[in-house]
């Protein structure tokens, strides 16, 4: 597995991702809020649209690549680490853009700007004690859903755990014994309705049951899925970005 680069400066870019961008612009802002109470000093990605995710998950390596092909353009005209506040498009631009434009003349700049990407807990949970050094609070249960690419590709279960365990008053617990894919799936969620919306539901359902006051997640897909679906079920708790979490904990 590819390892991301530690962060040298306090100088980071956001890439705030497609969904961030055009449906969560209030998790972008809630991202630069969180990095700048830990001291670091964001600058938003500029001329960068997709990660070219949703294309190539669907086997269309050719648009993925054209999608990816801008992001890679206006982020490679950047310097130090790229915070990424989304678990999926962090797994695809740090292990997936190598092989999507391998052979091609970007290669080099994709080698180059995959090492550069940091999934947003990562790089906050290093500064964790600043977070908990600010008196955040939060009375309640959250449960926290693991994205299947941050979980399973990235390897990250520890960081966002910690960002969370910084705040007072709060009790962390998981989304299940086991960890369960939520159900979205990009373009799996359009192809399965019904099997995408039971997962949904299990997800949720482990969150009723641990008495969960929200489900709270790193990944702008899952919550979108999940949120979509506790919104129409009535009777699930609330889902939240960590970046909306640490907001309603008082961060500004």
């Amino acid at each position: 597995m590819t390892t991301a680069a530690q962060p040298t400066t306090d100088r980071v870019t956001v890439f705030p991702t497609c969904l961030g961008d055009l449906t969560m612009p209030d998790v972008v802002a809630r991202t630069f809020a969180a990095l700048r109470a830990c001291g670091y000093q964001p600058r938003l990605a500029e001329d960068v649209t997709c990660c070219g995710q949703p294309a190539y998950n669907s086997g269309f390596d050719a648009q993925a690549r054209r999608v990816a092909r801008a992001t890679l353009k206006g982020l490679s005209r950047t310097d130090g680490p790229i915070v990424v506040p989304a678990g999926s498009c962090s797994a695809m631009m740090i292990l997936h853009w190598r092989e999507l434009f391998r052979g091609t003349r970007h290669e080099r700049d994709a080698v180059r700007v995959s090492q550069r990407v940091r999934e947003l807990t990562t790089v906050l949970a290093e500064r964790a004690d600043r977070l908990a050094a600010l008196g955040l609070r939060w009375d309640g249960t959250v449960a926290y859903h693991d994205s299947c690419h941050m979980l399973r590709e990235l390897r990250i279960a520890d960081a966002p755990r910690a960002v969370l365990g910084a705040v007072e008053g709060v009790t962390v617990v998981s989304t299940g014994v086991a960890p369960r894919c939520c159900g979205f799936g990009g373009t799996f969620s359009m192809r399965y309705p019904e099997v995408s919306t039971a997962m949904a539901d299990a997800t949720l359902d482990d969150a009723t049951a641990a008495s969960a006051h929200a489900v709270v997640s790193a990944d702008p897909g899952c919550l979108m899925h999940l949120g979509a679906r506790a919104g129409r079920r009535g009777d699930a708790p609330r889902v939240m970005h960590v970046a909306t979490f640490l907001h309603e904990a008082g961060l500004r």
